[in-house]
């Protein structure tokens, strides 16, 4: 099924003209529940991985034997959305409280050191056929498979996440892994994609408003600044808010492939290749949520009557706290990408 962003509110270049010059595109990946195959682009799809390859895994010391089961994780989804179908309002039955109080405990595995390797979840595969705006990989590579550690362990605080990118040919695959290794317990739930197909689409954007130039920038928040103070001064209070540039003109939310980062969370930071120092492109964006009161804007024209507490999330893969993680890669396609959590 196709899904089609609606219209943008207003024409933001009519405002401010000077926007045509910056503006982007930027494909949004649409998943949504499905089978996908490995010969497809997915998320926590099945992954076209070579099977004399050896599947990555996360080395990096930290504690790793206590956690959810994922089978437990994609148990206690089921018994929701099936209770949620039945009738929204009512919840969960009494035997399928139990059950999902039984899903939902922590299991410890016995024997595990801190550095045994520990098999990284596939998150997703993308290929270059089907998304126009997803960079070019090194070597003449078409296929993206993303790959994260379950835990929030790494890194210089000890709370942070551990990311794989891996291009490849996918015409050189003859044989796939049947059977992938899967970690026996995961440290966080948001880690554990659902299975979805995607419906990809490419739209307009425009860069986040802080790395504007600086009269344009400030032209545009005087103009929303005016239009919140006579909102405060209307008595209609069912009346809709005005199309803000942060939220419904410029940047759409979801998974996506190109375009520009979001800055919403912190300022802008300057994200240049560590190898060469060249400036780097945004590769992908993994968000919590496809889309929210913030953003409704965005919400595709064949899902308007849909509940957001129930859909806007279709992958169930959290980042952070509820946020979106950016991956950037540098213009030579070889060296280091980086990200950053919004």
């Amino acid at each position: 099924m196709t899904r089609t962003t609606p219209p943008r509110p207003l024409d933001v270049e009519l405002l401010f003209p000077e926007l045509a010059a910056y503006r982007g595109t930027t494909t949004r990946l649409h998943p949504r529940p499905g089978s996908p195959n490995a010969s497809s682009s997915s998320v926590g799809g099945p992954l076209l991985w070579p099977a004399d390859e050896p599947w990555p895994v996360c080395t990096e010391p930290h504690k790793r034997g206590t956690g959810r089961r994922p089978a437990d994780i994609h148990r206690e989804r089921q018994v929701l959305t099936t209770a949620w179908a039945r009738h929204p309002d009512a919840g969960p039955t009494t035997e399928e409280q139990a059950l999902l109080e039984e899903l939902s405990r922590k299991h410890r595995v016995a024997g595990v050191a801190d550095t045994d390797p520990l098999p990284m979840i596939g998150v997703a595969q993308l290929y270059r056929r089907d998304l126009p705006d997803l960079l070019a990989g090194p070597d003449g590579c078409d296929l993206l498979q993303v790959f994260w550690c379950p835990f929030d362990r790494h890194g210089p605080t000890g709370y942070g996440m551990s990311l794989d990118l891996r291009w490849r040919r996918s015409s050189e695959v003859a044989e796939v892994l049947a059977a992938p290794p899967r970690p026996a317990v995961v440290g966080f739930e948001g880690y554990v994609p659902e299975p979805c197909v995607l419906h990809p689409e490419q739209v307009a954007t425009y860069p986040f408003a802080g790395l504007l130039p600086e009269d344009l920038r400030a032209r545009i928040d005087a103009r929303e600044e005016a239009l919140e103070e006579e909102a405060e001064e209307t008595v209609d209070d069912d009346a809709p808010e005005a199309p803000a540039y942060q939220y419904d003109l410029s940047i759409p939310p979801g998974w996506r492939v190109g375009g520009f980062a979001s800055w919403h969370v912190t300022d802008p930071s300057s994200m240049d290749c560590r190898a060469c120092r060249a400036p780097m492109d945004l590769l992908l964006t993994i968000d919590s949520r496809e889309w929210d009161g913030g953003s409704g804007s965005w919400k595709p024209i064949e899902e308007q009557d849909l509940p957001t507490h129930r859909f806007a999330t279709p992958t169930e893969v959290t980042v952070g706290r509820w946020g979106q993680l950016n991956v950037f890669a540098c213009p030579v396609p070889s060296h280091p990408h980086r990200w950053s959590i919004q």
